[in-house]
């Protein structure tokens, strides 16, 4: 579960869903708005039809309303056996009375603790065990519950969604309640106070919006807040918001829509609607001055950052501001990049205007270079003075066209899933009463001009007040931008409110709802079709043809990546790839990021694991350009020393602020304490500051000119290409040049040292980040390596896993608990561990061995094999939808060079593999040593590992 900050209409919704009007698409997405009539359940009426029409782009479906008010679309795609379900109520934390901030995103994690007819932990259980995904989700303006499950699972997803949204009260009980608060308490400490700038959104939003605002207080809620709800205020919030009238159900896939929509008539038919939910006022918000304000953070560099309030989501304005917005501060090509990135004065900078139903927000950032000086009001009137230029500069037809192109490609990629045409269609009749407004959508950002974007920018922008929040490191207030001249608002004591006196929901079933539906047999799962390619110098070739979109995915690989580095300097991989990206001898950055935004494209080069990569993503289109724009990039890097300065300190500062980072400060321990500090596997893959600092720019180009050879690359492809046209825009990599090399298969381990608990105080910190740990079996598909994983399944994989549901659900000590086996290649890796209170350090890791032991002396239960087998295989349904799925088992066919069906394999083994060959391995592996690293604030953490009765070692990790 997870709550989104921003219900982002621009920023977001517009890169995921923007379009413009092409015949090239296919059919799917080609729509026109009827009506028709057939024969209904009583009680409910068809709304619209949106059916396949030429030359217009959208996704047919169906809208339906019940007589309780209850919206329902229904949108058929049969290209894979699967349905998603998404119901989204119009409630967020904007519908939260001051004071009682959080209820919202409270009641998310209430709907997941079982109804009157589904037995507490067990909703999470049931989609899982129909091999299924699920989550929610809640920001200002909706909150949103989702499953994506194997068609024959569809009625049993309906009678979960109904059973919450008619009788979820029946089964809140004090107990549930103190969890979950506790449980959201965790999410705030995990995702808000232990981050590093954590707390800029809420604190912004502060000083923009008055108290009395709803968009004045963080969805997640004030602690304060937290701290006073009770059980009978959760009551009457859900009676007031959650009821059918405020809901819509949305379901897309490889459905039958009669039996559909018998299925939620009668499941959610017969519910009572809710009080009336009238819209909230839309009233603008207006700074008449500057508002500065600032705090210290446990960060190590400072930030700096201005927003100005501008109109809110859907406004006519809207569009414009968002080309605004990517002119001042969106990539390469922006003003802000220019004069802040470029120039060296910062090492991070940018623009967005994110939206929300009733306000939108028009923000820069930037976090300076220590080279030049870390004050942040030399920041501030870099900024300024950037805005004085775009009035002088004014917007240029790139500008207009690069946010046209963006629409089209944006609306692409995003309706390559089920889930995601179901997103849009709920999003638009949630926030607008009408699914069918992509085209509308559409026409608004192609309808501005330039002089809309100057209009805009002088009626919201210039000349007009923000709010100036300084973040700056514990001890250095000297930084910040100005004095404070704002306070924020006291936020403990809110004035009593009068009670919401919502009669408490209450609703009657015509049938046994304690039943669950069954499920009819498991869909016939067909693996991608396949073609391979070898070339004479050495690159293996992968492919399937996918005509789902006109959308061409490549992914590049070559065998090596950090491991080709030395100890010395390690980083060398990572910034060698980092710089590719910077320019060639052709083109800049700047242009290449202005050509590949025409063209609605994206190339990025990096490095991580033992792969350098190329990734790209092309329209079917606009191939060919991308690929000659692939080869300058590889062939032809410009390897400039101002560009590497620049890239190269970058790397330094974003490794000294990962020392400021809990979850970081603990992947680095893990590294080092597991493989060794004089190790390659033992640093990060992108070094440390020592080893970053040693690499010159000799280093890179002798690095490329050594390892960048198509010796030991692949390329895996996933579009709307055939293999003969594909191969032939190929020659270039076809013509290439290169050495082969050896990579380094020699490595010595340190001894595991389960008497040792290794420590790294992080001061300050609000959790623990706690890991038991130690090397395992490499990777493999059929044997130990695969078999371990069904082992583990029940212990720490799954949600109801064991090590969750007793830290999570149980003790309340973390937002979520996991064990799991990583493996690759080289390295194999058991893990068992989480985020916790810190003031519970010694409890959880406690539990996590307790839970560890008894798995290993008593096994599964036969429940759990039986949950195992069907959550697993059932899951294989959704494997194979969208390009990326399709791309990720392509890869992993090559990789580790496994046969196309060895799918059918693994499937035997789930099925047959018996409880007590799964308790053998438990018994075997979770019996080996291992050992704890704990990251946490040393003050309160250290007196309770005493407890332990083991040697802590202060690790000092490497610099």
């Amino acid at each position: 579960m997870r709550y989104s900050p921003q219900n982002r209409f621009s920023t977001q919704l517009i890169n995921k869903f923007r379009i413009t009007a092409i015949a090239a698409t296919t059919a799917l997405l080609f729509a026109c708005s009827s009506q028709e009539t057939a024969q209904l359940p009583i009680g409910v009426s068809l709304v619209e039809t949106v059916t396949a029409q030429q030359d217009t782009l959208n996704i047919p479906f169906k809208k339906y309303k019940l007589a309780n008010g209850l919206t329902v679309i229904l949108h058929q795609d049969n290209s894979d056996p699967l349905v998603h379900v998404d119901v989204t109520y119009h409630v967020g934390s904007a519908r939260e009375q001051l004071g009682k901030s959080g209820f919202a995103h409270f009641f998310e994690h209430m709907m997941f603790q079982g109804s009157q007819n589904v037995a507490d932990e067990q909703h999470f259980k049931v989609v899982t065990q129909s091999g299924g995904d699920l989550n929610g989700t809640t920001n200002s303006d909706r909150t949103n519950y989702f499953e994506t499950v194997p068609k024959n699972q569809l009625e049993k997803m309906l009678w979960l969604e109904s059973d919450r949204m008619g009788f979820l009260l029946e089964a809140i009980t004090p107990e549930k309640f103190e969890i979950q608060r506790a449980t959201v308490k965790n999410e705030r400490g995990q995702n808000v106070d232990n981050r590093p700038y954590g707390r800029l959104n809420e604190t912004v939003s502060q000083m923009i919006f008055p108290r009395e605002h709803p968009y004045s207080w963080p969805v997640i809620g004030y602690l304060s807040d937290l701290d006073r709800g009770t059980v009978t205020d959760l009551k009457e919030f859900f009676s007031r918001w959650y009821g059918p009238n405020n809901a819509v159900v949305t379901i897309g896939g490889d459905i039958d829509e009669a039996q559909t929509l018998a299925w939620v008539n009668k499941y959610f038919g017969k519910l009572n609607a809710g009080p009336a939910v009238e819209s909230m006022a839309k009233t603008s918000v207006t700074l008449e001055d500057n508002r500065y304000y600032s705090f210290t953070d446990n960060v190590s560099l400072p930030l700096l950052y201005i927003s100005f309030p501008t109109v809110y989501g859907m406004h006519e304005d809207e569009p414009a501001l968002d080309v605004l917005a990517n002119i001042l501060g969106n990539g390469p090509t922006s003003l802000l990049y220019k004069n802040l990135v470029k120039s060296g004065v910062a090492v991070q900078a940018g623009a967005s205007h994110p939206c929300r139903e009733l306000a939108c927000q028009m923000s820069f950032y930037a976090l300076p270079n220590p080279q030049q000086g870390l004050s942040l009001t030399k920041i501030e009137q870099v900024i300024n003075d950037t805005l004085v230029e775009f009035e002088q500069r004014g917007v240029n037809a790139d500008d207009l066209l690069k946010t046209k192109v963006g629409i089209e490609t944006g609306t692409i990629y995003g309706l390559q899933s089920v889930s995601g045409k179901v997103s849009n269609l709920a999003h638009y009749q949630t926030m607008l009463g009408n699914a069918n407004y992509t085209e509308q959508q559409v026409a608004r950002y192609n309808k501005v001009t330039e002089a809309d974007v100057m209009r805009v920018f002088k009626q919201y922008i210039q000349g007009k007040g923000a709010a100036i929040l300084s973040i700056v490191p514990q001890g250095q207030e000297a930084l910040i931008a100005k004095e404070n001249n704002f306070a924020l608002p006291d936020v403990s004591n809110p004035a009593k409110l009068a009670q919401l006196d919502t009669p408490i929901m209450k609703n009657a079933s015509g049938f046994d709802r304690s039943v669950m539906p069954t499920s009819g047999a498991n869909p016939q799962i067909t693996v991608p079709s396949l073609w391979r390619e070898k070339f004479d110098n050495g690159i293996e070739i992968i492919a399937t043809k996918n005509s789902e979109t006109p959308t061409i995915s490549l992914l590049l690989s070559l065998d090596g990546g950090v491991l080709l580095d030395s100890v010395e300097k390690a980083g060398l991989a990572s910034l060698t790839a980092s710089l590719m990206n910077e320019g060639t001898t052709v083109h800049s950055k700047e242009e290449l990021s202005n050509e590949l935004a025409l063209l609605g494209s994206n190339i990025s080069i990096g490095a991580g694991g033992r792969n350098t990569y190329i990734q790209v993503n092309s329209l079917v289109k606009n191939l060919d350009a991308t690929l000659a724009l692939m080869n300058e990039m590889m062939f032809k890097p410009e390897f400039a020393q101002d560009d590497f300065d620049r890239v190269k300190n970058q790397l330094i500062q974003s490794l000294e602020q990962g020392n400021k980072d809990a979850n970081t400060l603990a992947s680095k321990a893990l590294k080092q304490v597991t493989y060794g500090k004089n190790n390659r596997f033992g640093i990060a893959d992108s070094g440390t500051i020592a080893t970053v600092s040693a690499i010159t720019l000799d280093d890179i180009e002798d690095f490329y000119q050594t390892y960048f050879s198509p010796a030991k690359a692949s390329l895996v492809m996933v579009g709307d290409i055939d293999k003969a046209d594909f191969i032939e825009r190929l020659w270039p990599l076809k013509a290439w040049k290169g050495n082969d090399y050896k990579i380094n298969g020699e490595y010595k381990f340190p001894e595991v040292t389960p008497n040792k608990l290794y420590f790294v105080d992080l001061p300050n910190a609000s959790q623990s980040v706690i890991k038991l740990s130690r090397r395992a079996m490499t990777y493999d598909a059929t044997g130990e390596h695969f078999k371990a994983t069904l082992m583990n399944y029940p212990l720490g994989s799954a949600f109801n896993s064991r090590i969750n549901l007793n830290l999570r659900e149980d003790k309340g000590y973390t937002y979520g608990a996991s064990s799991y086996f990583s493996a690759g290649k080289t390295l194999g890796r058991f893990n068992a561990g989480a985020s916790v209170k810190k003031e519970h350090t010694y409890d959880a890791m406690v539990e996590i061995e307790a839970e560890l032991k008894n798995y290993q002396q008593n096994g599964l239960t036969a429940d759990e094999v039986t949950f195992m087998r069907q959550a697993i295989s059932q899951n294989e349904a959704l494997s194979f939808e969208t390009p990326s799925q399709k791309s990720g088992f392509l890869r992993q066919l090559l990789q580790f060079n496994l046969p196309v069906n060895y799918g059918e394999e693994q499937s035997n083994i789930i099925n047959n593999i018996t409880i007590e060959q799964l308790n053998a391995i438990a018994a075997k592996e979770l019996s080996k040593p291992m050992q704890w690293i704990v990251v946490g604030d040393g003050q309160v953490v250290r007196p309770q590992l005493k407890a332990l009765n083991i040697d802590v070692v202060e690790l000092e990790l490497a610099k």
